[in-house]
């Protein structure tokens, strides 16, 4: 059966979208969507849901603080920048990022930007002027980002200058607790600008328990990019350009996943983004896995063959996303709507500090 975005369309409350994480990382509500009928749980109890022999597969991507606000030098006017990705620095290019720009008139190359310090953006501290960077042009899929020049490591003066990039539907600057609870406890490899919200769940008891039942893990990244909350506006998804992500599986990963099928476990990817890598690897190679780093623009729609991944945690998504098309391809459209339905009128709370759901491949 052949699916429209109008298909991935479900009604959700306003005051359903979380604007803050729960208390507790692993006190937020789990949706055990693998049978027919939805079992309401509490995210501490997934050990309880999973066997010995499972392999758990998380990213280890890390949020870094992408969003900066400023001025352009010459006139002054606003300007407010997302780094999209930081680039590696070679002969030819140091210091160098693609972002998103939003100003009232798109920078031309050459315009210098002032990005404002810690104390322009609220922060108590003494004097901070920020830093300039450079507009060296316009990058990416059809233009629609910005080439900068940073003066020094692009990292470094984010941490020290940038804001959490909280997503679109989260209305409050971030904070502190931000910073903290929008990053994942075993974040590891700086580069995402959204975090892998699925696993914002886990905390050290969660994984102790995990490991003293069996429960194995292994990684892999992929750099959440900010096009994971673009709208799909194509009636016709095959129409719709998926945007492009870094992504790096290794070789241990494969190895794990290896063992893992030959003792008869199951492998469960914590994350859509962890999925896409996973499955973004078996498009290149076929069910014989081999370590693979390179960008990615799988977009999984229902009729998908999936070829590693057996179980999926994930956190609930926006109406007509890309994300909701890659639930339905995975577990069904017709269950994951249903469940979908419950959650609402459960009161699940949604997006990315909004609470879980686990989900088993269909067939």
């Amino acid at each position: 059966m052949s699916h429209t975005l109008a298909d991935f369309d479900f009604s959700l409350p306003p005051e359903l979208v979380a604007q803050h994480p729960t208390p507790e990382r692993s006190g937020s509500r789990l949706l055990d969507g693998r049978g027919a009928t939805p079992v309401d749980c509490v995210f501490r109890d997934l050990p309880d849901l999973l066997q010995a022999g499972d392999l758990l597969v998380f990213n280890d991507t890390r949020v870094i603080k992408a969003r900066l606000l400023g001025e352009k030098t010459g006139t002054g006017g606003a300007v407010e920048a997302l780094v999209e990705r930081v680039l590696p620095d070679t002969s030819t290019c140091q210091h160098e990022v693609w972002a998103h720009l939003r100003a009232s008139k798109s920078p031309r190359p050459g315009t210098v930007l002032r990005f404002r310090g810690a104390a322009s953006a609220g922060v108590d501290a003494d004097i901070d002027a920020g830093f300039d960077a450079e507009v060296l042009g316009r990058c990416g899929p059809e233009d629609a980002l910005f080439h900068l020049r940073f003066p020094s490591d692009p990292f470094a003066l984010l941490a020290a200058h940038g804001h959490v990039p909280l997503p679109p539907y989260i209305t409050h600057e971030d904070s502190a607790d931000d910073e903290r609870r929008y990053q994942t406890v075993f974040a590891a490899k700086p580069g995402a600008v959204a975090a892998p919200t699925a696993a914002l769940h886990f905390d050290a008891a969660v994984l102790a328990d995990l490991d003293a039942r069996g429960v194995r893990r292994a990684a892999v990244t992929l750099h959440v990019g900010a096009g994971t909350f673009q709208p799909v506006r194509a009636q016709n998804l095959a129409e719709h350009r998926m945007h492009s992500e870094y992504f790096e599986v290794c070789a241990d990963t494969v190895a794990a996943i290896a063992a893992t099928r030959a003792a008869g476990g199951r492998i469960v990817a914590v994350g859509t983004t962890t999925l896409r890598a996973l499955e973004s690897v078996a498009r290149s190679h076929g069910a014989a896995l081999a370590p693979m780093s390179g960008e990615t623009d799988i977009f999984i729609t229902p009729g998908f063959e999936f070829r590693v991944v057996d179980v999926l945690l994930t956190n609930f998504h926006l109406p007509k996303s890309t994300l909701m098309m890659l639930v339905s391809a995975f577990a069904g459209h017709a269950h994951v709507m249903a469940l979908y339905r419950h959650a609402v009128e459960s009161r699940y709370r949604f997006f990315s500090y909004g609470d879980a759901m686990l989900l088993q491949r269909q067939g």
